[in-house]
């Protein structure tokens, strides 16, 4: 499979529903509001961009069962709401490889290639800029959370973006642009890239 990550607003999502292969979404794997272990921003309130607010051991439970039986059961999440609201499932439908994608994919990328499961790992990176922009009215759209606290979060992130895009990178993502994201993909599954 193929982990796909990037800061927030990077377009993890559209790039992987464009390579036309299954897709596990790893950010429905985040924690539920009220969970003891979520960790908090300096000023009050759950910090949603770390890493604790993420239920690794559930994504990654996730992975290695799409791997080896060819579909998983996984939840579905609403940002808005910070709570699963159901259940769905990821089924691979006789494709070879996988996308997996989030903002917390990196974290998975050591355990994953332990595993033999891991084709690439891939870090989306765009001008801090147009990322805020494209997260903001994205988030806005989606109605994800109150308009003041999305402005404030976008200014955290914009300002943080380089480091985090490192990050990812020092955890083993290959950072990139989509043009070479999608080559990269292609030249795992064996196909002509979709660029």
């Amino acid at each position: 499979m193929i982990l796909l990550t990037g800061p927030s607003g990077s377009g993890k999502s559209r790039l992987a529903a464009r390579t036309g292969l299954p897709v596990l979404r790893l950010d429905d794997f985040y924690k539920e509001a009220g969970d003891p272990s979520l960790p908090e921003l300096p000023g009050g309130g759950t910090d949603w961009d770390a890493p604790g607010s993420w239920d690794a051991d559930g994504a990654l439970d996730a992975v290695r069962e799409l791997c080896a039986r060819g579909r998983t059961a996984v939840p579905v999440y609403d940002i808005a709401a910070s709570t699963r609201t159901g259940w769905g499932e990821v089924s691979l439908d006789g494709a070879a490889l996988f996308v997996a994608e989030g903002i917390f994919a990196a974290h998975l990328v050591r355990r994953c290639a332990e595993l033999g499961l891991l084709a690439d790992a891939l870090c989306l990176r765009l001008r801090p800029a147009t990322t805020f922009r494209r997260r903001l009215v994205r988030d806005v759209r989606e109605s994800r959370k109150p308009l003041p606290v999305l402005l404030a979060r976008g200014w955290r992130l914009m300002r943080a973006e380089p480091g985090i895009v490192a990050g990812h990178a020092a955890l083993g993502a290959h950072p990139c642009r989509k043009p070479e994201a999608l080559l990269r993909i292609a030249a795992a599954e064996g196909t002509p890239a979709r660029v």
